[in-house]
């Protein structure tokens, strides 16, 4: 299932844990975490995306593509994302990553201490952002959205007309509120405020593959997606910040 989304100079791939890497993994194979590899063709110079399960498989991967792993960008700091225990059960993430290659993570400073206590990655090798920072990898410019709700920290990524959303926003639903660090009332403002001025031609690409496609563009989900089919701040709360569809 592996897709490279390739322009000239832009290096692209969405990776589906459980089928493109860490295939024999249960876990991964039931979570349908997505990885993204952003990088530059022309300096082979690529970050990874939330990479988590077989870490060593995904350097691996882009490796194969004549690319070198340079960064990591962090969307929150659950386990599935970055790697930490769940559920009894141990997910390999950055650390992993870090015993590899030697490279900064780039996390929203709202994340900076779970990171640590999640992963247990000391705070050097983190670099805090806040809300419209830039990372360039190469001379691909990627841009950091503060979007909190699912977690405190949560962020997307905008790159070339594609929005990397982690477990804010998926194709159908947004992320539950109902873990610790969730907020309904947040996570209606990043719907409705923070990711308003995204274009609708813009493309999306969520955090897990939860539903028939791997991606749309902003214009379908604002049609399609449930978490918009309610107007009103007061109504939205009523409706959505019990319940939770997934993230």
């Amino acid at each position: 299932m592996a897709r490279r989304y390739m322009t000239d100079r832009l290096y692209f791939r969405q990776l589906l844990a459980g089928e493109d890497f860490a295939v024999e993994d249960e876990v991964a194979q039931h979570m349908a975490n997505f990885v993204y590899a952003i990088g530059d063709r022309d300096t082979s110079e690529v970050v990874l995306v939330d990479p988590a399960y077989d870490v060593n498989a995904l350097i691996d991967i882009v490796e194969a593509d004549g690319m070198s792993c340079t960064g990591v960008l962090a969307t929150h700091y659950h386990p599935d994302h970055v790697g930490g225990e769940r559920r009894g059960g141990h997910i390999e993430g950055i650390s992993t990553l870090l015993e590899r290659v030697s490279v900064p993570i780039h996390v929203n400073s709202h994340e900076m201490e779970y990171v640590q206590l999640v992963t247990g990655v000391d705070g050097g090798h983190l670099v805090a952002h806040e809300s419209g920072d830039k990372v360039f990898v190469g001379d691909i410019e990627i841009q950091l959205i503060h979007t909190p709700g699912h977690t405190p920290g949560s962020q997307c990524f905008l790159v070339d007309g594609r929005l990397v959303a982690g477990d804010t926003l998926f194709l159908k639903s947004c992320g539950r509120t109902d873990l610790p660090g969730g907020d309904p009332a947040q996570m209606y403002e990043t719907l409705t405020n923070r990711l308003s001025k995204i274009s609708e031609k813009t493309v999306l690409y969520p955090g897990h593959h939860y539903a028939a496609e791997p991606f749309a563009t902003m214009g379908e989900i604002r049609k399609n997606n449930v978490a918009y089919s309610v107007t009103g701040k007061n109504r939205w709360l009523a409706t959505f910040a019990h319940t939770h569809s997934g993230g």
